[in-house]
């Protein structure tokens, strides 16, 4: 079983070193990585040139933002399975693709995710928050919740059937793919109880200034996909974000 792997950067030197290295140390050896970089001038693309035929498939050039990037990734993937590894993230040990590889295996699904931590820049070992994916079904998807989008491996053939990340969003696609795929087209899943990613605050995702953006979005998104919500209904996940500041 072939794994895919996209990490798409742009003007990130400082940590691109860290995602690469965490596909790069798996365990598990048959993974195709893609690396989509958007024409960045700060040094990103001579470190991952440095890794030489290390990386499967390598493109830089000028993009329509994020998304744009990720669709372009999913137009050179291969694999059977499909991950997307931001470039801010970090598999939390060499044992991930592995697991994720062998879940795929025995629970003969579409689909597999898992939970991630939050952690600061200046402290990679110390858990800032935990993403909690255990609680998701799809009716949470009215509330705002989803399963954490870099824990989400999906087979291939899923996006080649039900389409690939919406550019007209600036920050909900990744919730619309997985409504689309979970809610509306109803693909099989499974949980794993483990953390899969590290992933560091400040990301688009994860800044105040989007979190306003971010709500719209997934309102929009929800109306789309004909799930039944209203705003005060998204914002009301925030209580239980606020109790994964507690748990480590």
């Amino acid at each position: 079983m072939k794994i895919s792997i996209i990490t798409v950067v742009w003007n990130n030197k400082e940590t691109i070193k860290d995602a690469i290295d965490s596909v790069l140390s798996q365990t598990y050896k048959n993974i195709e990585y893609i690396i989509v970089d958007g024409a960045s001038s700060d040094g990103t693309v001579d470190i991952i040139k440095g890794y030489g035929d290390k990386i499967t498939k390598f493109i830089s050039e000028p993009d329509k933002g994020l998304y744009d990037a990720m669709n372009k990734g999913l137009s050179l993937a291969t694999g059977d399975i499909v991950g997307i590894l931001n470039s801010d993230d970090f598999y939390i040990d060499e044992f991930v693709i592995e697991k994720v590889v062998n879940e795929f295996k025995e629970k003969q699904v579409d689909s597999v995710y898992a939970d991630l931590v939050f952690v600061k820049s200046e402290n990679l070992e110390k858990t800032v928050r935990y993403y909690d994916s255990s609680k998701f079904n799809p009716e949470k998807f009215a509330y705002g919740w989803m399963p954490a989008h870099p824990t989400f491996f999906v087979k291939r053939e899923i996006y080649e059937k039900y389409g690939v990340f919406r550019t007209d969003l600036k920050i909900g696609a990744d919730f619309d793919i997985l409504a689309r795929f979970l809610h509306t087209h109803k693909i099989s899943y499974s949980y794993m109880q483990e953390v899969l990613v590290k992933m560091r605050l400040g990301g688009v995702s994860t800044s105040f200034s989007s979190i306003w953006i971010n709500n719209l979005e997934a309102l929009q998104v929800c109306r789309d996909n004909g799930i039944d919500t209203n705003i005060f209904k998204i914002l009301s996940k925030y209580p239980s974000k606020i109790l994964g500041l507690f748990k480590r």
